[in-house]
């Protein structure tokens, strides 16, 4: 039976259109005085059929490999010694400030020539190829909370960082905490040291701060979205139209605030319902295998051999298209989550006592208001879109993994 055929008897009522506006919060509990939307169904009479996806995308978000192999120039820039001094000394500047750095934000963070470098990059994030590689930020000579401040200073000015889970953290740790990654219906595996398929993160902008690098592995892949949509609509078409059907069912994995349910139903492939009509992505693999626990029970339907074939091919195309890259101590990967794909090699630390792989990671918001794509969410236009939220619960920015 085609997956469609099953979904379709989960879908008993029309979905209500509503729209979500950005409200006034307590700064009591949110510093800067904005709330994280968190994840949102889509508003599903905004989804174009597959008969309106281009068969064709061309344009700057459609990259190759080949483009950037050989031309470190064209994606990695290290940081010059006087941007270097920039950072810190707006870093050193908030630290005295006493502001919380849950409520740092760009006119807190002054920084009077590499600003105009971050507007430049911003762009091309957005619109571009969407990716960078920076090198030469001192994470091995500062101390936690500096590399924390400047890393989330410099994030300021490409995005509004909102919260990457339960817990409100919106400077997340990447790093093995030793949970079970084969426990994927309650484990997230950044917290642990199993391979990351190719996926996206629910936030316009990902940053990534190596801090201390594993003893093998956790090596970086990346991919144009658009570039990966091209080659299925050559390759497999069906595959393509499957993708772009809202049959997918994506696990919260109980980080959900009340009255919500506890899966989000949506196609992987979109096209923006307005502005400029462009095809994005949201997809990973984990949060549609770990919903079991519902399938079983009859909640939700299982994935069908269809949907088990698109997953396998949707990654084996990846896996082919892909850059890729190995963060060192002090780069900084900033990549735009809407027309790219991210996944990350499974690595082995270091035997104690030499630190464990670390990476400080930050989910950005670049909202439509402000030159972000449009989405069809009822969060399209907030500042902090998308993330993690469950109900009030406040950002935090803990400076180590817990």
């Amino acid at each position: 039976m085609a997956p469609g055929a099953i979904v379709d008897d989960f879908i008993s009522e029309p979905v209500q259109v509503t729209k979500k506006v950005t409200r006034p919060v307590p700064k009591s509990i949110f510093p800067d005085g904005i709330r994280t939307s968190g994840q949102q169904p889509p508003i599903y009479e905004l989804l174009k059929p597959y008969s309106e996806f281009p068969k064709h995308i061309t344009g700057p978000t459609v990259w190759k490999k080949e483009d950037y192999i050989d031309h470190a120039d064209r994606w990695i820039h290290a940081f010059t010694d006087d941007e270097v001094q920039e950072i810190s000394d707006a870093a050193d500047k908030f630290i005295e400030s006493g502001i919380p750095l849950t409520g740092i934000a760009k006119k807190h963070f002054v920084l009077p020539t590499l600003s105009k470098r971050l507007e430049t990059l911003r762009e091309d994030l957005l619109n571009g190829k969407g990716f960078i590689l920076f090198k030469r930020f001192p994470a091995d000579r500062w101390g936690p909370l500096k590399n924390a401040v400047g890393y989330m200073g410099l994030g300021t000015h490409l995005g509004y960082f909102v919260s990457q889970n339960g817990r409100g953290h919106v400077l997340g740790h990447v790093k093995d905490v030793d949970e079970d990654p084969t426990q994927i219906h309650r484990v997230r595996i950044y917290r642990t040291s199993a391979r990351q398929f190719f996926h996206t993160d629910p936030g316009d902008l990902v940053g990534l701060l190596c801090v201390h690098r594993a003893q093998e592995g956790g090596e970086s892949d990346i991919v144009s979205s658009q570039n990966v949509w091209n080659a299925l609509q050559r390759e497999h078409p069906d595959v393509a139209e499957l993708l772009a059907r809202p049959v997918w069912y994506f696990d919260r994995k109980g980080e959900v605030s009340q009255g919500e349910e506890e899966w989000i139903r949506a196609p992987v492939f979109y096209v923006e319902p307005t502005g400029k009509g462009r095809v994005y992505a949201k997809w990973d693999p984990y949060f549609v295998r770990s919903l079991t626990r519902f399938s079983d029970r009859g909640v939700i339907p299982p994935l069908s051999e269809e949907q088990e074939r698109a997953i396998k091919v949707l990654e084996e195309t990846c896996q082919r298209l892909a850059l890729h890259m190995v963060l060192e101590v002090g780069d900084i990967q900033f990549l735009n989550n809407s027309h790219l794909f991210h996944a990350r090699t499974a690595y082995k630390d270091h035997a104690p006592p030499a630190p464990r792989r670390h990476l400080l990671r930050l989910w950005l918001s670049t909202p439509r208001t402000e030159g972000g794509w449009s989405l069809a969410t009822p969060d399209n236009d907030e500042l902090k879109r998308e993330g993690i939220q469950v109900n009030d619960t406040p950002p935090r920015a803990p400076l180590d993994a817990e």
